[in-house]
């Protein structure tokens, strides 16, 4: 017999969390009143590593969340924070002679990594258009349109379609590709494509030329075309310039959340034939994600290596993702399996990955449950995008579910 769902209780209990200990932890506790901006880096513990350099994509993520906590909520001190974030991104991280952002700045705002990493350039477009979409004032559309174009310019493939991962800062060739050092030094990957798709969705919603368009809907066919496995359901994570494959290891976070950010783009650009054939892919992901990825416990494990061995760890990323993956495989399925591994996803974050002593999520969490204290709270992957975003998603989504159907 299937367990009883309070829908009320579980909204509540993720509003308290994201106002709370998400926003209201990075507001007290990240920003950065000797060089201004947001610090780089903070431990486990707490404390701030002073001399650590500065992430455009920590940078622009602040700026989305605080955008969308605006959009949602109203409160100035939100607004502030983007502001401030917009301001970094205006006058440390633009590259004022060839355009783009830089990778990553010292704390003092000159450059240290000065590449134009396309997956950083997408999550300024996403972050420029959500500030619009949250203030009404359309003066930064210029610049998200002028990113647009240097990443149409410089690193679309005319040939097979997709984008290069890295371009040097004078936008040529580079062989520095790689976002980090636990990812594939190839031409092409799943993560980028995955995160311009999710720029270019949020950016229609506010600007919608025919080429904008155009770009959206080749990418959902990428997409389902290149990337998604169609046998196994799984997204291929690193490709050549001809998209051959290039590793078979599996992501299952990247799986559940593309699975939702796919739906999202079909949505927005509205071309029902597609959406047709992203909700099937939707739930494809969704089942092998829930079938294979998902522990007793409801958590998603990280990553199936392509010799067997499981990475059974449990990052906060994945965990976030899930909670949305699922509960949008619910609402376009009506399948009542997925509401409860949404519920199962928030129940395992609110038990194991909240820090309930030093705020914020743990980075990740072993398959016991203890945290690892090695991990960072804050860094250049350690953003408040995925909870937040999760927790806003999971807001509007529940709130959706409750006003249409009464759930047991």
């Amino acid at each position: 017999m299937e367990k009883s769902l309070d829908l009320q209780v579980w909204l509540e209990e993720v509003e308290f969390e994201l106002k709370n200990n998400i926003l209201g932890f990075w507001k007290a506790r990240t920003v950065d009143d000797t060089h201004g901006g947001f610090i780089g880096a903070m431990n486990a513990d707490g404390e701030i590593e002073h001399g650590a350099d500065k992430s455009l994509v920590l940078n622009a993520r602040i700026l989305w969340t605080f955008a969308a906590g605006y959009r949602k909520y109203g409160q100035d001190d939100d607004l502030h924070m983007a502001e401030r974030a917009l301001e970094q991104l205006k006058t440390h991280f633009a590259d004022k002679e060839y355009g783009g952002f830089y990778w990553m700045i010292h704390p003092d705002g000159t450059p240290s990594e000065d590449k134009k990493q396309v997956y950083g350039q997408a999550f300024v477009i996403y972050a420029l258009a959500e500030y619009i979409r949250a203030t009404g004032n359309r003066e930064p559309l210029q610049l998200a349109e002028e990113i647009y174009r240097l990443l149409e310019r410089y690193a679309y493939d005319p040939v097979h379609t997709g984008y290069v991962e890295a371009l040097s800062r004078e936008w040529g060739e580079t062989d520095d590709l790689s976002l980090s050092g636990k990812d594939l030094n190839e031409r092409k990957s799943m993560n980028t494509h995955l995160h311009v798709l999710e720029a270019y969705t949020n950016l229609y919603r506010i600007w919608k030329p025919e080429g904008l368009r155009l770009k959206l809907k080749e990418l959902i066919e990428v997409h389902l075309n290149l990337i998604l496995d169609a046998e196994s359901g799984h997204f291929k994570l690193f490709f050549d310039d001809e998209w051959n494959s290039q590793s078979a290891d599996v992501s299952y976070g990247h799986d559940i959340e593309g699975s939702w950010l796919l739906w999202e783009a079909a949505e927005v650009l509205g071309d029902r034939e597609l959406l047709d054939k992203v909700r099937a892919a939707a739930i494809q992901m969704a089942v092998a994600t829930l079938a294979e990825g998902t522990d007793t416990d409801g958590a998603i494990y990280n990553e199936l290596h392509a010799d067997g061995r499981l990475d059974d760890s449990k990052d906060w990323w994945p965990q976030a993702e899930a909670m949305v993956g699922y509960l949008n495989a619910y609402q376009i399925s009506d399948e009542m399996q997925y509401l409860y591994a949404a519920q199962n996803s928030w129940s395992f974050i609110r038990d194991y990955i909240v820090d309930r002593t030093g705020g914020e999520w743990h980075w990740q969490v072993f398959r016991s449950g203890e945290p690892n204290r090695r991990q960072q709270k804050v860094g250049a992957w350690k953003c408040p995008y995925h909870n937040s975003r999760a927790c806003l998603e999971a807001i509007e989504r529940l709130e959706s579910i409750v006003r249409s159907r009464a759930v047991v």
